[in-house]
């Protein structure tokens, strides 16, 4: 039930901040939660800033040509720092737009009057909801105190976002599926609506009686009557609601299909998702289908949610400053720099719509010495007993922290002869000013300490949960930071930084190397910010000793992560004889098994083969030591028998087999006709696009034609007369547990020997 503020029925509202957007000109929609449990929609005077630097008679001109514009709400001459390098702050002219959906076009009219040469606009790109929240100095999920004048609010906290004993409304999720009545091989917007099923803690409700129609307009009245606060769907943006949208305007209700508080119906999407490149990977998202008083969260299209759930989630909404929906699709990174924002914006420091420091000149020494990542110590292939395992807590954000790394000072101007340097290049730090990356990762870092420490002293369960959560979603945060130091669109991003802070781990690194080789430790492997240890009769407190001894050392905390009853470190596929620096498996003294770099973490392996490769290994967890371990492969290689009978009797399910795979660029780019590759192009025979960055899910089949089209089948393409290439599957099993048995001798070829009944000889040679 949409409930309206005005002046009239109340003066004080109490509650969290749930959802805003702007309304009509220079207003913004706030959605509470109040105290006892409604939801009122409060209306704010707002009217986005921008900034506009130049010479000053420039300004002044500009300010006269503006001062009746119809799209100017106000000018001002104002001093603000033009970036945050600055040590002096400039006039600059400050412009109050009337309406937000002309920022843009407005900016651009500056620069051309300008001809891109005489000025420069600043805070021009920010979203109209983020600069509320920023201006207002409240977040999401915040707990106030709202004094309700006619079209105004005052906001009285009664929150900090430092908190971490903060307490959330309770909220109503509805959770929608839709089943679909398709006529062809493939589910397509004209195919009729079947049912559409909804469910909350409590009831599960089946919409399937009527015609299309019918089931649409109940859908829509269930949604209005039970007044949830967030509709979670799997794949909302980019199929159900474009569909739901779709079959709506094919009944000629489109106009009533509204599933937000706000009357506004469901849009028939029209936007393409976007294809981004992160870390080496290609990724899509799919385009935001947006309601207003209530969030859509969509769980293929959320990386947050997914990792740490809603309290995750909220967490980082509330310490990024992000509105809920929002916060669950954009990447950490983008909600990290929201956070560096609002602290720019605190400090009077303007945000220019392009990064405008670029990296210094570097001789060609300077890059060989300067630009070499992180410290590895290569691993010692095979199996060993009892290894200790200590891991840098958030090494390189505390690295930023306490060498005060920032755009702003490295190279800094004021401080030539600084103390503080970039180790190996001698780069200066300031020492007056603490950076903005700095202020902004001690906050996190300090609040995830925190919660670590409440997880370890909580007593209830579900607490624990929760702690764990919000500490995961603060942690995604902080592994971000580093490699956005670098990014080249980042606004405080600077690659000298970046440098430095590798140089520094590099240094704390092999510091900490040589403090544990001193005291009697053997280094069996390290990779960045972890170590691997070994020491005869090493007892759990002298690991425990050497942490703190290290911490003490170079300034940044260790956590013991545990020991290990076996370790096996294993070797590359290619190169035998050389181990890969992140691939492994063990496990430790409280039975916990930890993997890394196997086919059972890949996200394409079928789940067929993950399931056999971690049977495989719970049964070598049995095993309390190395001589133990050789022991049980052979019981492990009965698991391999045991899924091979399985596979070849046709015991196993065709969506175990199931493969997923992306396209990392567009069809037309590729050379080769690779899997992947083969089966979008089966799909785009059947009117389905698939973008660079969107993931094909497939099988391999046994079509006695070989031809690259055929040895594969899209999942949405199999039917009853699909058959799986049963050797392919045999040949990915083999190939997974002879990885994990490697540094023990066995082939692929061994592994099938093997559970063909024949004797393996690798146990007598190890």
């Amino acid at each position: 039930m949409l409930l309206e503020s005005n002046a009239t029925n109340f003066n004080h509202v109490k509650g969290w901040i749930f959802d805003l957007y702007p309304s009509y000109l220079g207003q913004m929609y706030i959605w509470i939660i109040t105290e006892n449990g409604e939801r009122k929609r409060l209306l704010d005077k707002f009217q986005p800033k921008i900034y506009v630097s130049g010479r000053e008679e420039n300004l002044e001109v500009l300010a006269t040509r503006f001062f009746e514009n119809d799209s100017v709400e106000a000018l001002n001459f104002v001093h603000k720092y033009l970036r945050p390098t600055e040590t002096a702050k400039s006039e600059v002219l400050e412009i109050v737009i009337k309406d937000y959906r002309n920022t843009q076009s407005f900016a651009r009219r500056v620069l051309e009057l300008g001809e891109y040469l005489r000025f420069q606009v600043y805070n021009s790109d920010l979203r109209s909801t983020q600069a509320y929240l920023y201006e207002r100095g409240i977040f999401p999920f915040a707990f106030a105190e709202i004094e309700v004048k006619k079209h105004e609010l005052k906001y009285h906290l009664l929150d900090s976002v430092e908190s971490i004993d903060y307490s959330i409304p309770p909220l109503r999720i509805m959770r929608v599926h839709a089943n679909i009545a398709k006529k062809g091989t493939i589910v397509n917007f004209d195919d009729p609506l079947r049912e559409i099923v909804v469910s909350n803690e409590s009831e599960k409700i089946t919409i399937d009686s009527g015609d299309e129609k019918k089931k649409l307009l109940q859908f829509v009245e269930l949604v209005r009557k039970s007044d949830p606060d967030i509709l979670l769907t799997h794949g909302g943006d980019s199929h159900l609601f474009p569909y739901l949208a779709r079959r709506a305007l094919a009944n000629g209700i489109l106009n009533k299909l509204i599933l937000g508080r706000e009357n506004i119906s469901l849009a028939v999407q029209r936007k393409q998702g976007t294809t981004l490149f992160s870390y080496g990977r290609t990724y899509y998202r799919a385009p935001t289908m947006r309601l207003y008083g209530r969030v859509h969260i969509d769980t293929k299209n959320t990386f947050i949610h997914t990792k740490c759930g809603f309290d995750g989630l909220i967490e980082v909404a509330r310490t990024c400053r992000v509105p809920l929906h929002r916060a669950s699709r954009i990447s950490i990174g983008s909600s990290m720099s929201s956070l560096q924002i609002y602290q720019s914006l605190r400090d009077d420091i303007l945000i220019p719509r392009n990064k405008s420091v670029p990296e210094i000149f570097k001789s060609a020494y300077e890059l060989l010495v300067g630009d070499r990542g992180g410290f590895v110590f290569e691993p010692k292939m095979g199996i060993h007993d009892w290894v200790g395992e200590v891991d840098f807590s958030s090494m390189y954000p505390s690295l930023l922290v306490k060498n005060n790394i920032s755009i702003e000072t490295v190279h800094c101007k004021c401080c030539p002869d600084s103390a503080l340097r970039i180790p190996e290049l001698g780069y200066n730090i300031c020492e007056k000013r603490v950076g903005i990356v700095p202020k902004t990762l001690k906050f996190v870092i300090s609040k995830r300490l925190r919660y670590k420490r409440l997880k370890n002293e909580a007593a209830d369960l579900k607490l624990k949960e929760v702690y764990e959560r919000r500490q995961g979603a603060l942690k995604w945060i902080l592994v971000t930071c580093f490699g956005y130091l670098g990014y080249k669109n980042a606004k405080f991003g600077t690659i000298d930084g970046h440098i430095g802070v590798c140089a520094f781990g590099r240094n704390a690194f092999l510091k900490a190397a040589r403090t544990a080789e001193e005291a009697g430790f053997k280094i069996i492997h390290g990779i960045v910010d972890s170590l691997w240890l070994k020491k005869r009769n090493a007892t759990v407190q002298e690991f425990l000793h050497l942490s703190k001894r290290i911490h003490n050392k170079i300034g940044v905390p260790l956590s013991f992560e545990g020991r290990y009853k076996w370790i096996v470190f294993l070797p590359s596929k290619i190169h035998p004889n050389i181990a890969v620096l992140n691939s492994y498996y063990g496990v430790k003294e409280n039975g916990r098994i930890k993997i890394r770099g196997i086919e059972a973490r890949r996200r394409d392996t079928p789940k067929f083969v993950s399931e056999a490769q971690m049977a495989m290994i719970r049964v070598l967890a049995t095993a309390s030591n190395s001589e133990n371990f050789i022991k049980k492969i052979s019981a492990a290689l009965n698991v391999v028998k045991e899924y091979r009978d399985k596979l070849i009797h046709g015991e196993v399910p065709v969506w175990e087999l199931i493969v997923t795979k992306r396209l990392s660029k567009d069809l037309e780019s590729y050379k080769q006709k690779i899997s992947q590759v083969a089966v979008a192009e089966q799909l785009r025979r059947k009117g389905v696009e698939v973008p660079a960055g969107k993931s094909v899910r497939f099988l391999f089949t046994s079509a006695e034609n070989k031809k690259y089209n055929r040895r594969v089948r899209a999942e949405e393409l199999i039917n009853d007369e699909t058959n799986a290439d049963i050797g392919k599957y045999l040949l990915l099993l083999y190939s997974a547990a002879s990885n994990i048995l490697s540094p023990f001798g066995y082939t692929t070829k061994d592994i099938y020997e093997s559970v063909r009944g024949h004797q393996p000889t690798k146990l007598a040679q190890f």
